[in-house]
């Protein structure tokens, strides 16, 4: 007899239709073996899968690229926050998620939901040559965190960078952010993770742990507006509070559907 698992397709940070950055969400009563989550998230093939489990007032959240288990994920968990609260109003305006990354909550408000965030900063290294040749130019600065993250001086070379991912797939680390001041927005970013299955993603919450508070700092401001520039796009708006990052975003359903397995 199957198992019938509930899915949802969430795109996140999104400001219209088939923008921002798709994820699945999966409800569970009970957790399943680690190796069914993660032939799930291969299954859907979306640069994240979330899946989440009541636990004590809030519940227990997991997030898995098509090839790994992460510790964190932005966007998957604006993601959750959209279905939990459609499936459920009686949770208030405020749902508590706990993470690989310590508890993590969610604020409903009006048309966005703010993401309250551990703060990542990056402090400054050398210049890998692996990052060097895998970007095929030359940053004016290299920060370290979870991810490397490569300061450019424009937006627009942010948004030429054709990056060797073969190359990059060889550092160590998360993934890669490429980074400089927007146009119209505060800042932009690009971010590659090709050694967790994702060659590029199309908005990534998490990675503005380390980008906030550092254009925060540089910017001298505590709200920010960022925009990925990915092919699909996504807007978000960050602010710094002490060791906190907050982000929010729009989201939008795609699907919903069932999951059956033997």
């Amino acid at each position: 007899m199957s198992k019938e698992i509930p899915i949802y397709q969430i795109d996140a940070f999104a400001e219209g239709d088939f923008r921002g950055n798709p994820a699945a969400v999966c409800p569970l009563e009970c957790w399943l073996p680690d190796s069914i989550l993660q032939l799930i998230a291969e299954e859907n093939n979306l640069s994240e899968t979330a899946f989440y489990v009541p636990e004590g007032e809030g519940f227990r959240i997991r997030w898995f690229t098509p090839t790994v288990e992460v510790d964190l994920c932005g966007h998957a968990t604006l993601a959750t926050a959209r279905v939990v609260f459609d499936r459920d109003e009686n949770h208030g305006d405020t749902l508590l998620f706990h993470s690989r990354s310590g508890p993590l909550r969610v604020k409903r408000e009006v048309e966005l939901f703010r993401l309250d965030f551990p703060c990542q900063p990056g402090k400054v290294c050398e210049i890998p040559d692996l990052l060097l040749k895998g970007l095929g130019c030359r940053p004016v600065e290299c920060l370290r965190s979870d991810d490397y993250m490569a300061i450019f001086a424009s937006e627009e070379e942010v948004a030429n960078l054709e990056p060797d991912f073969r190359l990059l797939t060889q550092l160590d680390g998360r993934g890669v952010i490429a980074t400089a001041p927007g146009q119209d927005v505060d800042f932009v970013s690009r971010f590659f993770a090709p050694s967790h299955g994702i060659d590029e993603d199309a908005v990534t919450g998490s990675a503005h742990c380390t980008l906030a508070p550092y254009w925060s700092n540089r910017l001298g401001k505590t709200s920010l507006t960022a925009w990925q520039i990915s092919k699909r796009g996504g807007v978000l708006q960050c602010e710094t509070e002490r060791d906190r990052v907050l982000i929010s975003g729009r989201t939008r359903l795609y699907l919903q559907g069932t999951i059956y397995v033997q």
